[in-house]
């Protein structure tokens, strides 16, 4: 099963998205990438997902344009930005979702604030992937598994 996930700047939530189901199922193909790719991933990002076990120190922010011509069970979209001026895919692509989050990179406030508000979207997006995983994407891989 192959998933991309969309968001402006592939620094933040798109980023984390794909770590989180790479995380689930070493079976899912997932990548991530921008409307409007930034040029390194953000740092806070790479933070709270070491706090949450999961490295993505390595990744490096794609522009969508790269993946148009590919093949895709999911195009996920991770905010509203993405999401409307998401590109018409040349590929395949068999189901387009849009799961939203706000940007952690805007929140503006103290250091602790700004951390915690950037934990706060890390959990959303851990558990809304989560459960597009147990409910969507584990029973399509289990019944392709039996054909």
């Amino acid at each position: 099963m192959k998933i991309l996930i969309i968001c402006t700047g592939n620094t933040c939530r798109s980023q984390m998205a794909e770590a989180f189901l790479k995380s689930f199922d070493q079976r899912l193909k997932v990548f991530s990438a921008g409307t409007h790719a930034e040029a390194v991933i953000n740092p806070k990002t790479v933070m709270v997902m070491k706090e949450a076990g999961i490295d993505v120190s390595a990744a490096k922010p794609k522009n969508v344009n790269q993946f148009l011509g590919e093949t895709f069970n999911y195009v996920i979209t991770v905010c509203d930005t993405a999401k409307n001026v998401c590109p018409v895919f040349t590929g395949k692509v068999l189901s387009r979702l849009h799961i939203g989050f706000e940007d952690p990179a805007s929140f503006n406030g103290s250091h602790v604030e700004v951390v915690r508000h950037y934990r706060r979207i890390r959990e959303e997006i851990k558990e809304k992937f989560y459960d597009l995983y147990t409910n969507r994407l584990l029973p399509e891989l289990e019944q392709s598994k039996n054909f």
